[in-house]
C-alpha cells in the first residue's frame, strides 16, 4: 500500500496536492492524509476531517494505550457529545469553501467533503448546505446521522446533488441500525446517489491507526470506497494514496 508523504514546500511549482488544506470546523490541518488525497483528486478540495481523525503517520500509541475517548467509553462519549449547531456548521462550512475559492492554490469547481466520527454530520451538513458547490461526500464510523431531532443531518437530504457513500461501524452506540435505515430511506426518498455499507465486525474509530479500535482490513476497505467515490466524481485526475487501488 503506498502512502503519499506531502512535501513542506508550498511554492507556485509544487503540485497542489502537496499544499495546505483546511479542515472545516477545525481549522488548519497540514499534511492530513484525507487532506493529500481528496486534494489530489479535486485540487479545490474541502476536506471534512473534524472529530476523531486525527492520527500522525508514524506516531502509534504503545499497545493497549488508546487516544482519550477510544476503546469502550467512546462510542457513549459520541452519544452525549456537544456538537456545533447547524447554523455554525454552515458559518464554518461556508468560511472554508470561500477560503478555499479565493486561494490562488486552488482551481475552480465543486468540491469533495468527507468526515469521520462526527465529522461524518458535519460533511453531510456541508453538503446539504451547499449543494451546488459539493460533488461528493463521505462519511465513515460517524455518529448520530439520523437521530429523530428536527435537525438531525439526514433532513437535509432532499437537498444534496453530490454522490453519497457511508462506511458504517457495527459497533457504534452512536449509530444503531435504526439510524442506518433512517438514514438510507431518507437519501432513497430524496433521489440522491448514495452507497452505504455497515463494515461487519468493525468498531467505531476502525480508521483510527493509534487506538484499540483499528482495524486494518476495515481500513483498507475504507480507502478503496472512499477513492472510488472521488475517480467516478472527479474522472481523469489521478490519485495516490495509501489506499489499496
Amino acid at each position: 500500500m503506498r502512502q503519499h508523504r506531502p512535501s513542506r514546500s508550498y511554492g507556485p511549482g509544487v503540485p497542489t496536492a502537496r499544499r495546505r488544506y483546511f479542515s472545516p470546523c477545525m481549522g488548519a490541518l497540514p499534511h492530513s492524509k484525507i487532506a493529500a488525497v481528496t486534494a489530489l483528486q479535486n485540487p479545490r478540495a474541502a476536506v471534512g476531517s473534524p472529530g476523531c481523525r486525527r492520527r500522525r503517520a508514524g506516531r502509534r500509541r504503545p499497545p493497549g494505550r488508546s487516544a482519550p475517548g477510544y476503546g469502550g467509553p467512546v462510542t457513549a462519549s459520541l452519544t452525549n457529545a456537544a456538537v456545533p449547531t447547524p447554523d455554525a456548521v454552515r458559518r464554518d462550512a461556508g468560511a472554508c469553501l470561500d477560503w478555499l475559492a479565493a486561494s490562488p492554490l486552488t482551481t475552480g469547481g465543486p468540491v469533495a467533503v468527507t468526515g469521520y466520527c462526527f465529522g461524518a454530520g458535519l460533511a453531510l451538513r456541508t453538503a446539504g448546505g451547499f449543494p451546488d458547490r459539493v460533488a461528493a461526500v463521505a462519511g465513515f464510523h460517524g455518529g448520530r446521522l439520523a437521530t429523530e431531532a428536527e435537525d438531525s443531518p439526514h433532513r437535509l437530504a432532499g437537498r444534496i446533488t453530490a454522490e453519497v457513500y457511508f462506511g458504517h461501524a457495527d459497533q457504534d452506540a452512536s449509530l444503531p441500525p435504526e439510524q442506518i435505515d433512517r438514514l438510507d430511506t431518507a437519501l432513497a426518498r430524496a433521489g440522491v446517489r448514495y452507497r452505504t455499507e455497515v463494515y461487519r465486525g468493525a468498531r467505531h474509530g476502525f480508521t483510527q491507526a493509534d487506538t484499540v479500535a483499528y482495524d486494518p482490513a476495515a481500513d483498507a476497505r475504507h480507502w478503496r470506497a472512499l477513492l472510488g467515490l472521488l475517480d467516478r466524481t472527479f474522472p481523469g485526475r489521478g490519485i495516490d494514496g495509501d489506499g489499496a487501488r
